[in-house]
């Protein structure tokens, strides 16, 4: 904290108090007060006297006032001493949880102690709230700073002598002393059950969860900065891979993490130079063997040539915040493509999990729409069972403006998830798109090609267009045709291409595959 500079009024009052030092030294010296005495004793004339107790009356006077002026400055001070101590406190302290900051951990971090003491090992454990997000769209603002406010109070009771931070959004990290050999994965566990457990605000029980990674001070360094480093790759990793999960560090997460850093700079990259792009896989009727239309499938070819495959780049999309550009990106110029084909066909489209739980999505969807000149009953959204569970109320808006508008809606990978019937009621889907794994190993299992032939009745019973995805082999086409399968999809029948190398054959009526 700086040093307060004495004011303007405290250095008079101390030169008036020097000076009046300095009088009351000469007086006493050269006997001045006698004089006076004599000098007023002999001069009866003038009235010095009076005009002495007047001095005396007004200098007392002045003294009190002096006196009051010095307390009010005191009071000033203080004032201003507390004012400098509230902005410092609030500096480096969350002002919703009242806990430290990130601005304080990295005062501590430049410092390499915890709690002034350097040398004393210590864990730390960085902790992300999972769901967080839906909370605070689903119930407001109000009810997650509740939740944030608990998970505060919590880890606080948890860690009385610690050490917690609240570094921003729904991220936590906790110093934690080390005395003996605890068991740090337990703790961790401890630190997933204690905030687990259901926050009640306005009458509502909010379940919550949390990602927990930790690294230890003794095993990785005297850089506390480095430490904390360590348990983020770890909680990374622990969210990656589910829900409530404690993960401690290991060097192989490093290299993962910096691999995970390589690909989103050079996605970031990608995205402003356009260089993801559409390629295009035909959709077939099984029965006519004409192609209806072409999924859009992300490509990403980097500089040196190598393809990065969309399992890889997508989900680093949606953990950055990308996801949205490379979206609206990638929907725009397979839009613009589309134009150019045969009006009968069709453009299948898939959307982000992630991307079901914004409201201005549907909204974004047809500007790109009107913008590009592509008519809203030629372009079909592929949509998750798991996405639609995540968020349902906000996906069920969203769903319903785009099908409103004339979208297409498509249920993707059937069968992999939750399967549930009620979806299929509770939402206007126009096709099921059966997932790969089931064609590629039903003609050798029964179950599966049981579940393949419900699938077909069921479409057929609700009037909806059933999609076989991954056909690769003669059989397999061969096998769905004879169950009544209405679309196919698949090396067989054409594998992804460039809009440039689509053949004319593939623009066309009809397509001719290889047996």
């Amino acid at each position: 904290m700086p040093r307060i500079q004495p004011t303007r009024p405290q250095m008079e009052i101390l030169a008036w108090l020097l000076i009046f030092l300095l009088l009351f030294f000469l007086s006493w010296r050269f006997n001045w007060h006698e004089g006076l005495d004599d000098f007023i004793e002999n001069n009866h004339d003038y009235p010095l006297d009076h005009g002495l107790l007047a001095l005396n009356i007004s200098g007392f006077l002045g003294l009190i006032y002096s006196v009051l002026r010095i307390r009010d400055l005191s009071i000033e001070v203080n004032r201003r001493l507390q004012a400098e101590k509230n902005v410092d406190w609030i500096a480096c302290h969350d002002t919703l949880t009242e806990l430290p900051n990130r601005r304080f951990l990295e005062s501590v971090c430049a410092q390499s102690m915890v709690d002034q003491r350097a040398q004393e090992s210590f864990a730390a454990f960085s902790i992300d709230l999972d769901g967080f997000k839906k909370i605070n769209d689903l119930l407001g603002h109000d009810h997650g700073d509740a939740v944030l406010k608990a998970v505060a109070r919590r880890l606080s009771s948890l860690f009385p002598r610690d050490r917690v931070f609240r570094l921003g959004g729904d991220e936590f990290v906790v110093l934690a002393r080390r005395t003996g050999n605890p068991d740090l994965v337990a703790l961790g566990e401890r630190i997933v059950s204690v905030i687990s457990k259901p926050v009640i605000f306005n009458g509502i029980a909010v379940d919550i969860g949390a990602s927990v990674g930790f690294a230890l001070y003794s095993e990785n360094g005297d850089d506390l900065s480095q430490v904390i480093r360590h348990s983020d790759c770890a909680m990374y990793v622990a969210k990656k891979q589910g829900r409530n999960l404690v993960k401690p560090f290991e060097p192989a997460m490093q290299d993962e993490l910096a691999k995970r850093v390589r690909v989103e700079a050079d996605l970031r990259a990608a995205i402003k130079h356009a260089e993801i792009v559409p390629y295009y896989q035909p959709l077939v009727d099984l029965k006519t063997k004409e192609i209806i239309g072409f999924e859009a499938l992300a490509r990403w070819k980097t500089a040196s040539g190598e393809f990065i495959p969309p399992h890889e780049f997508i989900p680093v999309a949606e953990e950055a915040g990308l996801i949205v550009d490379l979206t609206d990106q990638l929907l725009r110029h397979a839009c613009s493509d589309a134009l150019s084909w045969p009006s009968h066909l069709v453009l299948s489209f898939n959307l982000s999990p992630i991307q079901l739980s914004d409201r201005l999505l549907g909204l974004r969807i047809l500007k790109i729409l009107g913008d590009v000149g592509l008519p809203a009953h030629r372009i079909e959204l592929e949509v998750t069972e798991s996405a639609i569970i995540q968020d349902a109320v906000t996906a069920r808006i969203v769903l319903d403006d785009l099908v409103n508008a004339g979208v297409g809606i498509a249920l993707d990978d059937f069968g992999t998830g939750y399967s549930s019937l009620s979806q299929l009621s509770n939402y206007r889907f126009d096709k099921i798109k059966i997932d790969r794994s089931f064609v590629s190993s039903f003609e050798t299992n029964d179950k599966q090609d049981k579940v393949i032939k419900a699938i077909i009745a069921l479409g057929a019973g609700l009037g909806v267009t059933i999609t076989a995805e991954g056909i690769e082999e003669e059989s397999q086409l061969q096998r769905l045709q004879d169950l009544g399968c209405d679309i196919g999809q698949g090396y067989l029948l054409g594998k992804p291409a460039p809009a440039e190398s689509l053949a004319a054959d593939q623009l066309g009526a009809r397509i001719l595959h290889r047996g």
